[in-house]
């Protein structure tokens, strides 16, 4: 989804309470003198949705996938932010996402999703310039 990126790899993990899996979509290798420093906001985009399996059913799936789509332009080539880490899993699906600016994405995501019906998402925000969410989540994965 973003230049920036230049592999994507996938994990899964299984809650030892539920058995469940949750699946990460996530960037595994970045383009050549790409520097994370320029975008030090964290944004997390929340979509939760309940089901037995704890994985959404196709049509919010679907769904999800749409509004992904839409997000398409905040990472491809505008500079606003890096799409870092997708989970889905355990009724949550999150997008991590790191920005130039909390503000600047913001407006920018206002503006992808203008004229769609709402999306039931929650948006957290918090500065992270050394990507520490996703750093945890590298560290933990097993390759």
């Amino acid at each position: 989804m973003s230049e920036e990126v230049t592999s994507w790899a996938t994990a899964i993990s299984k809650q030892e309470g539920t058995g469940r899996a949750i699946v990460f979509r996530y960037a595994k290798e970045f383009r050549a003198g790409f520097e994370r420093s320029i975008f030090p906001h964290r944004v997390i985009l929340v979509w939760k949705y309940q089901s037995e399996s704890g994985m959404p059913v196709p049509r919010e799936r679907e769904a999800m996938d749409r509004m992904e789509d839409l997000l398409g332009p905040l990472v491809d080539t505008s500079g606003v932010s890096v799409l870092a880490l997708v989970s889905t899993g355990e009724n949550l699906r999150e997008w991590i996402f790191y920005a130039r600016a909390e503000s600047e994405f913001l407006a920018a995501l206002n503006q992808a999703l203008t004229g769609q019906p709402r999306f039931p998402i929650e948006v957290h925000t918090a500065r992270d310039a050394e990507w520490s969410s996703y750093e945890r989540f590298r560290k933990g994965v097993r390759e």
